[in-house]
């Protein structure tokens, strides 16, 4: 069998000691096309949306030994991840980097926006919402999808589903230790019957982070959710929420940015009503409100007069949202969804702004999909995305994709979109200056406010093939991006005499325009009962002037997960990844991350509970380098038990 794994492989073009980590669970292998929700809001099997998805279901979350959504998204072909708390918090972005922040992919937790309006747009806190234990399943749509979701699906989209309280009643607790001071628990209580469900719980994720930083990072999450279901086809949903990172920064020895304590926090309340209006037809509303508060300060030292200077990132953050989306079908062939969004993002930083009046941001949205089938075997998604920003203006986003079964099982896909971004807050109004003694000393950022939204042109082909006689399942994407106006950091200098230390101060211009091109695809195979097997490659090139551009995504990365039912009724892991070899936040080349992780468990009947006894150890080679040259991820064991009842 090994042969026949390696022969796999060679055809593939990838050796059998390099391969990698990914899969799905036996349902996706053996079972009808997968149903995913959040292509084009419309719900569609997995050959019929306008895109390539990857789907990561509750079995394959669970047998990967991951800790965080971040360190999921290692089995999705394209993505770059972090396990560093340095910037923010475990951050993962599609094809390229760029920067600290991975703000060009929309983050949605059953469909509310958590992306972070302080942290310029961040999806690193988001990530951390929801503990692993409530994920149904993620879908990841790569490419954009500005279409459906706005401005921020610039290059992608991470859709979180939570798992139905129908299938949480009673009790969960699991706790998990191990070496690196790994210290993760989770308690939820679930209860009630058809017509409401409810849920309570609390969990906390720690360790000591990565070798060489100023570690001790520990995530904290509070949630309430109730599901009220009436007859008249009525359903009403509530989710609270809280989360609280707390995290080590800096660096022992310097004072620019010495070892100190950074906090974030962010509460959500989010209300979902959904009332069906027939066979064809169904209406839907949702209102959520987010705060976010954000603490990263410290004291520079500097001689006499001035003594010091107070360094200040902090500040606070809130986005409303609320939306109207109608679905409705005309005929057999033809099915529409059409809605709008209101939504108002608000920043307040004194340290960042030098202003203590809150900088908002409004968005009206409209936007609609129809799915037209013709025929049998020809089915066209278009749909486009009206949004006007109060801060940028007004854009169009544009999506048409065809899906063409050539035979069973058998699907080409071809298409092209357009998306915008919108500069953050920080890119358009940064003002920071620091004084001391009533002198200003230097002013590190001054945004000049000229700015223009970013731009992208997607265009792919790729094709989807199910060979269910031979356990075999293959998806294909070739894509081209073209980005115009790409916003980077720039350095001009201030007149003369206005800052005593430096008048070098940095904007935010559309410096270059540049493309994105390339090929990823997933397989996966069940070459014998038990037994399955992932490969996912991606081979990435960016056509751009500038050296640090060219080299933000690495030109190769490879997943490979052999996932094993064993007797006695234990279950085995084995994931590996490569990540190749990229430039990230322009500290130069970083070796390639080439990570393999083991998992063994053994599920169990305590009495009347259901119980898993695991082991996982992650990074069995040798320690490799993440975010910083610096940091280096080292191995560590981790034993879990999860109980249910």
């Amino acid at each position: 069998m090994v042969r026949r794994i390696c022969a796999l492989g060679w055809l593939l073009g990838v050796s059998c000691a390099a391969t990698a980590q990914v899969a799905l669970s036996e349902r996706d292998f053996l079972g009808e096309m997968p149903i995913v929700l959040s292509v084009s809001r419309l719900p569609q099997r997995l050959d019929e949306t306008p895109g390539a998805v990857s789907v990561i279901d509750r079995d394959m979350i669970r047998r990967s030994g991951a800790r965080d959504v971040a360190d999921l998204m290692r089995l999705v072909p394209g993505f770059q991840t972090s396990s560093a708390f340095e910037g923010d918090a475990p951050q993962a972005s599609y094809h390229g980097g760029f920067s600290e922040y991975s703000s060009r992919i929309q983050v949605l937790v059953d469909g509310r926006s958590v992306y972070s309006p302080f942290l310029l747009g961040s999806g690193g806190p988001g990530l951390q919402t929801v503990a692993l234990e409530d994920i149904e399943r993620i879908e990841v749509l790569r490419g954009s999808n500005s279409a459906a979701y706005g401005a921020r699906a610039f290059l992608g989209v991470i859709n979180i589903v939570t798992r139905d309280l129908a299938e949480v009643r009673g009790q969960r607790a699991s706790l998990g230790v191990g070496q690196n001071g790994v210290r993760d628990t989770l308690l939820r209580l679930g209860w009630g019957d058809d017509r409401a469900g409810f849920l309570l719980g609390a969990d906390q994720r720690g360790d000591d982070g990565l070798s060489g930083s100023n570690g001790h990072n520990r995530v904290s999450r509070l949630m309430f959710r109730s599901d009220l279901r009436r007859g008249s086809g009525d359903e009403l949903q509530l989710r609270l929420g809280k989360l609280d990172i707390d995290s080590g920064a800096g660096f022992p020895n310097n004072p620019g940015k010495p070892e100190h304590e950074r906090f974030f926090g962010s509460g959500y309340v989010q209300l979902d009503w959904r009332r069906n209006l027939g066979e064809d037809q169904d209406l839907s509303a949702s209102f959520s409100h987010t705060e976010e508060n954000y603490r990263d300060a410290f004291v520079y030292p500097l001689p006499a007069p001035f003594n010091g200077v107070n360094i200040d990132f902090g500040g606070r953050a809130s986005n409303d949202t609320v939306s109207l989306q109608h679905v409705f079908r005309t005929g057999r062939d033809l099915r529409v969804v059409w809605g709008g969004e209101l939504r108002r993002e608000r920043v307040v930083s004194k340290p960042l702004y030098n202003t203590v009046e809150p900088l908002n941001n409004d968005f009206a949205r409209l936007f609609g999909n129809a799915e037209w089938r013709v025929g049998r075997d020809l089915v066209f998604n278009a749909g486009a995305m009206a949004e006007n920003s109060s801060q940028s203006g007004s854009s169009l986003a544009p999506r048409l994709m065809a899906n063409w079964h050539l035979a069973a099982g058998q699907t080409l896909r071809v298409g092209v979109s357009k998306a915008f971004r919108p500069p953050s807050a920080f890119e358009r109004f940064a003002n920071v200056r620091y004084e001391a003694a009533g002198v200003l000393l230097q002013a590190t950022n001054v945004a000049r406010g000229k700015v223009l939204p970013e731009s992208i042109v997607a265009s792919e082909l790729g094709y989807l093939g199910d060979f269910a006689r031979f356990g075999l399942w293959l998806d294909v994407r070739f894509f081209n991006e073209r980005i115009k106006g790409f916003v980077r950091p720039q350095a001009y200098a201030l007149p003369a005499g206005t800052a005593l230390l430096s008048s070098q101060s940095i904007d935010y211009t559309n410096a270059d325009d540049f493309s994105i091109r390339g090929l990823e695809y997933e397989l996966k195979w069940q070459p014998w009962s038990g037994g399955q097997l992932r490969l996912a490659q991606a081979l990435v090139a960016i056509s751009s002037d500038d050296l640090g551009t060219r080299s933000a995504v690495a030109p190769l990365t490879t997943s490979l997960a052999f996932l094993q039912k064993l007797p006695g009724g234990l279950d085995l892991s084995l994931l590996h990844h490569n990540g190749g070899t990229r430039n990230l936040l322009g500290y130069g080349n970083l070796a390639a991350m080439r990570r393999t992780d083991l998992r063994l468990a053994r599920a169990m009947q305590l009495g009347p509970a259901r119980a898993e006894l695991a082991v996982t150890v992650q990074n069995l080679g040798a320690a490799y380098l993440d975010y910083d040259p610096r940091f280096s991820f080292q191995r560590r064991a981790i034993v879990s038990l999860r109980v249910e009842h």
